[in-house]
């Protein structure tokens, strides 16, 4: 191996860590990490301190190539269709009106305005189009990424964010096929290839050969995530079967041209989104596999907006500033028209007109993938077209968060009022209704260590009582809460009725922010729906003692201990919150050996666990054991 390679790699390791500390900082005043992460690679590179030097940029080619492939996996496992039916209609026009008017309309300006952007002023015609037609293209193209980071970060839930979520997806899947037609246009103009019925025929052969190699790559990925095998080994089998698909389609390439005298151009691009496509949609592997890029991907996009940024030259950032921003303007103005549009053929609530465009300014990985292979298939003028592109993106990511979250406020669709309260020593417990059932859980709940508090709605009898709370309420409304403290609770108990059960769900997801709301469900078939859509946990009586029967006839004993029938057992959730805790693995922890964990839940997946598995703070941890010793457990996860 090349001694100057290693090298090479090793200096852009340690610039790329520097990056991503650096990138907090910029984090830290409101500024998005891919900037910071940009902003670093261009201080790095050839145009300010030299560390990257330009000559060093093409031996890092393959780091672009495998963080591509890693990009398009992420974005074709964000087109879950299960998730996007009910939005479907919204999502056809929303798309059809982003897609069409940005790219056709975006394309028409800018070849008029040529003669103001340096690069093309001196091009023949027909390369301007092309040109012209690139631009349209990577205007279109969205960030699933940003855009799902927003929707978990305002708890955003309603119509509105399901289009948003599905266009965006769906419009980065169509951009790399439109994308991949406009390149091979652009290099058939420019080499002086004829373009007629043959051309059109090989192009046609070259996409359809991609989607099958898609399917085929997506077959092949099953085997490694079916397999039991480490997932750290899994991960790294992921990104060789995404570079392998670059390495690949180079082959192709290659031999087809010195064969055939004609090149057969794959598109790796697609070739992986589809595979992706594949494995979310028609295999049991999806959550593996999305779990797996998500610890794949912060890494990747370290490295590759560190390298872009490198490859960047400031000087001829700061000259084109100036036709960004004109760019950047007009942009915007195509994704108000699409969104207008849009909303109007879908027959959309009025109130999404004006403000539809809004969650579409952003822009990330695809956006810069496409620009990098621009530049690198046509380097004498495809550098200073990265560079205009990379700073509209700049602004994008600047502009983009901030209108989609005022988009999301604007339609009432964010449930980010109030925070989840934070753990205050005491296990609260709220029971809305008073009634035998009531009282007697209260009683369970106190002797287990809970605090337990009964609700009484108006006209319900009141009780005398000294082992618990019960207090009164007029009527279900946040002033109501307020009087009674229900900020406090940890977990709320609805055993009123279906009406009553909905409307202190929907304020308590609206403006508190409980995790933990139990509903005793009454058999209105119109409640249902609303109490899974506010991601209550229903328990219906009717089924209750059947699956309860059922599973003291499949496990008597396991049943026994959860329902407390054992009295010398216990079983509990307990959420990871001692920092020394984080990052440990059970096996290091030493519990008693009374007790097991029955399992691991991490942003709502549960994780069958093992000696192996490292808990992270947030975990909620299902323990059973003697219930001195399970105490003893739970006082150590969360002190």
């Amino acid at each position: 191996m090349d001694v100057q390679f290693i090298i090479v790699l090793l200096g852009f390791a340690l610039v790329a860590i520097a990056g991503h500390e650096i990138a907090k900082v910029f984090q830290k005043i409101k500024f998005p990490l891919i900037t910071g992460l940009i902003i670093t690679g261009i201080i790095a590179g050839s145009s300010v301190l030299n560390f990257i030097q330009s000559d060093s940029i093409p031996k890092l080619n393959f780091l672009n190539d495998i963080a591509l492939a890693i990009i398009a996996f992420s974005a074709g496992s964000e087109l879950y269709l299960k998730e996007l039916r009910s939005r479907l209609n919204s999502i056809k026009w929303m798309t059809i009106g982003q897609l069409v008017i940005t790219f056709v309309l975006s394309s028409v300006v800018i070849y008029y305005m040529t003669s103001y952007i340096p690069f093309m002023a001196e091009l023949s015609s027909g390369v301007k189009i092309i040109i012209a037609a690139l631009f349209g293209v990577i205007f279109v193209a969205r960030s699933p990424s940003s855009a799902i980071a927003l929707i978990n970060e305002l708890r955003a839930n309603g119509p509105f964010t399901k289009t948003t979520l599905g266009v965006t997806v769906l419009i980065d899947v169509l951009v790399i096929i439109l994308f991949a037609i406009c390149l091979s246009v652009a290099k058939a103009v420019i080499n002086g290839e004829e373009s007629g019925f043959s051309f059109l025929l090989i192009l046609l052969i070259e996409l359809v050969l991609s989607f099958g190699l898609g399917l085929l790559l997506g077959k092949i990925l099953q085997i490694p995530l079916t397999l039991k095998i480490n997932r750290h080994i899994k991960g790294v089998v992921i990104i060789l079967l995404g570079y392998g698909v670059y390495l690949f389609s180079s082959f192709i390439k290659v031999n087809t041209e010195i064969i055939f005298n004609h090149e057969v151009v794959l598109e790796p691009l697609l070739i992986c989104i589809i595979g992706s496509f594949f494995i979310t949609n028609y295999s049991k592997n999806r959550i593996e596999f999305v779990e797996l890029l998500n610890d794949i991907s912060p890494t990747i996009y370290i490295i590759f907006f560190t390298l872009t940024g490198a490859s960047l030259s400031l000087q001829t950032l700061v000259q084109v500033f100036w036709i960004a921003i004109a760019l950047f303007g007009l942009r915007i103005f195509t994704l108000v028209l699409g969104g207008i549009f849009g909303a109007v053929a879908a027959n959309d609530n009025k109130k999404y007109i004006f403000i539809s465009w809004m969650p579409y300014v952003t822009q990330a990985g695809v956006a810069l993938g496409l620009t990098t292979l621009v530049a690198a298939e046509f380097p004498s003028w495809g550098y200073e077209f990265q560079t205009i592109i990379i700073a509209i993106i700049i602004i994008n990511q600047l502009i983009g968060p901030p209108l989609f979250k005022m988009a999301i406020n604007y339609v009432g669709e964010s449930h980010l009022k109030h925070k989840t309260p934070e753990y205050d020593g005491v296990r609260d417990a709220v029971i809305f209704g008073l009634e035998s059932q009531s009282i007697a859980l209260a009683r369970s709940l106190k002797q287990h260590g809970w605090t337990p508090k009964i609700v009484s709605i108006s006209n319900e009898v009141q009780i005398n009582n000294n082992d618990f709370e019960v207090v009164s309420i007029s009527d279900i409304s946040l002033n109501s809460f307020k009087d009674i403290h229900l900020e406090n609770a940890d977990v709320i108990v609805c055993l009123v009725s279906d009406e009553e059960n909905h409307k202190i769900s929907e304020l308590v997801y609206e403006h508190i922010g409980t995790k933990d709301i139990i509903v005793r469900y009454n058999g209105t078939r119109s409640f249902l729906e609303k109490f899974n859509e506010l991601g209550v946990r229903v328990i219906d009586p009717s089924m209750a003692m059947i699956n309860l029967l059922d599973h003291f006839v499949r496990s008597p004993n396991a049943t026994s201990i959860l329902l407390g029938l054992d009295t010398a057992q216990d079983s509990i959730d307990v959420e990871i919150r001692n920092k020394d805790i984080h990052g440990m693995t059970l096996r290091d922890l030493r519990f008693p050996t009374d007790v097991i964990v029955l399992s691991v839940q991490r942003k709502g997946s549960i994780i069958i666990s093992h000696g192996y598995t490292r808990l992270r703070l947030g975990d909620i941890v299902t323990l059973v054991g003697t219930k001195e010793s399970v105490e003893n457990v739970r006082f150590k996860l969360e002190s």
